[in-house]
């Protein structure tokens, strides 16, 4: 018996909830927000974020919150299918807009874990995580990283695509295949482009800015960047309403495109913060969650709706850091670094869960909670069970509110950069097994900056939340401690208990050359 009809039937027959019990579960994915972007995060953030103000009001703050890169590709991974993407082909970088599917075949994700367990399941948005793409006679696209120049016009976008978010457990797609500033140009809607990209053209990064700009490439004719943010707005709002008239539960994925590049908000927002572009399509952000919100509750199903909000990594450089930070505004709050590093500011991020009746209004927690663990709580939330192969490196949150003297809690987790780097979190401690940033800022991978710097940092995030003083030095039982358990989450094949699992990802990929 295949092992996905083994899923469902355990689910069938051992899940503790009834279908009248089993919440709805939203979950929505902000692309390149800050941890300093939330005004209720940040006390002296200058955007006004309302609607993630009321939804923190009306649940949970997560202020550990972490993903498990500094990058979008790999984290998306670890959302679908609560496992480090590098346990995958990806060993670092991210996927191109026309990469085959990086999610293994047979592996179940939370889609097909809903799925199996009930549940209706559709993703509006980015996807990020490769598709199978009809090439043209003796054609390639590069598979691991962004498809160059002289690729882009080798696929047949006139035919259907393969191995989708159709083919890992969605009942419903609609939305780009990658990051907006990524080919082609087009929206999808399960397994075929809407409109077929016929013409050659690019985008501006930033509002007002005629360089740098986007990847050109194929675009479908009449496709405008600046209306995706409202067009996968609509089409959440329209799904929401149609499953309310439904009697089954529904498991709606919302990865949006923003406030990623291109940075380009309506003309309803431009001007909005004072501030610049970013913040501008910052605030549009705040309002597209504010709508779908306010869509479940006109339809009648906020109240049985569990509600995860969050971002695939920290604030990008491209949203402009000098300027906001004259304006007294940082989009990586009081944390080290920014998207792509290995430091606090790559990878922690907003984490906002909302469940009526299950969690008390207006609290937080300082419980740690990688995204990787999404996967874990839609199962416990929903009653379905997780197989030892399964979700391998994700742990339930929902006893931060279930009973949060009582429950196991995360202690540690990996995180990973742009450039391959490893950091293993222990509580307080945080170990890097790299010399600088790994990412973005400095001191960048192979820099000056870098050189000479101890191949390893080890940082008290208590005493240090902005990873200042590296104490390796200091204290090396702790590095070597951390060092031999990263070691052995990866040899075991997995990082939470459980049967350990064929692994084909060998220890030496934690040292960088």
């Amino acid at each position: 018996m295949p092992l996905r009809l083994v899923v469902a039937v355990l689910i069938a027959f051992a899940s503790p909830v009834s279908a009248a019990e089993k919440p709805n579960i939203v979950v929505i994915l902000a692309d390149d927000l800050g941890y300093g972007d939330v005004r209720c995060l940040n006390p002296d953030c200058k955007i006004p974020t309302p609607n993630l103000d009321r939804l923190a009001a009306s649940g949970m703050i997560f202020t550990d919150a972490s993903t498990p890169s500094g990058v979008c590709s790999p984290t998306r991974y670890g959302v679908m299918t609560g496992r480090y993407a590098w346990r995958s082909k990806l060993k670092n970088g991210v996927l191109g807009g026309l990469s085959p599917r990086l999610i293994e075949s047979g592996r179940t994700t939370v889609a097909q874990l809903m799925k199996d367990n009930g549940y209706h399941t559709a993703c509006v948005g980015k996807w990020h995580l490769g598709m199978d793409w009809q090439l043209k006679p003796d054609k390639k696209v590069t598979e691991l990283s962004i498809e160059p120049r002289d690729q882009v016009f080798n696929v047949e976008y006139d035919k259907p695509i393969k191995n989708g978010p159709n083919a890992v457990g969605f009942d419903y797609y609609f939305g780009i295949s990658a990051s907006l500033d990524m080919v082609p140009y087009t929206y999808i809607e399960n397994d075929k482009v809407t409109v077929n990209p016929t013409e050659d053209r690019d985008f501006v990064m930033m509002l007002g800015k005629e360089t740098p700009r986007c990847r050109k490439g194929p675009a479908a004719p009449g496709f405008d960047a600046g209306d995706v943010l409202p067009s996968l707005t609509k089409k959440a709002i329209a799904y929401i309403g149609e499953r309310a008239k439904a009697k089954t539960p529904f498991f709606l994925y919302i990865p949006l495109a923003s406030p990623h590049t291109p940075i380009l908000p309506t003309k309803d927002w431009q001007m909005k913060s004072g501030l610049n572009p970013y913040a501008d399509f910052v605030m549009a952000t705040d309002s597209a969650v504010g709508e779908v919100l306010a869509a479940m509750k006109a339809n009648g199903v906020d109240e049985n709706t569990l509600v995860i909000f969050t971002s695939d990594n920290g604030c990008s450089p491209m949203a402009d850091f000098p300027v906001l930070l004259k304006a007294g505004h940082n989009p990586s709050y009081h944390f080290r670094g920014h998207k792509a590093d290995i430091y606090e500011g790559g990878h922690r991020v907003p984490f906002i869960v909302r469940w009526p009746g299950k969690i008390t209004p207006g609290t937080k927690t300082d419980r740690i909670v990688c995204l990787t663990d999404i996967t874990a709580t839609c199962a416990a939330a929903s009653g379905a069970k997780l197989l030892d192969e399964v979700a391998e490196d994700s742990i339930s949150f929902a006893g931060a509110w279930e009973s949060p003297k009582d429950a196991p809690a995360r202690t540690g987790l990996v995180t990973h950069s742009i450039n391959g780097s490893f950091a293993i979190r222990e509580g307080k401690w945080k170990l890097c097994l790299c010399t600088g940033s790994g990412g973005w800022s400095a001191p960048r991978p192979g820099s000056k900056d870098e050189a000479g710097l101890p191949a390893v940092q080890l940082y008290d995030l208590e005493a240090d939340i902005a990873e200042k003083t590296n104490l390796q030095a200091k204290h090396p039982d702790i590095v070597e401690r951390l060092t031999k358990q990263l070691e052995q989450w990866v040899a075991d094949g997995r990082s939470t208990p459980g049967k350990p699992q064929k692994n084909t990802t060998p220890v030496t990929i934690l040292r960088k050359k």
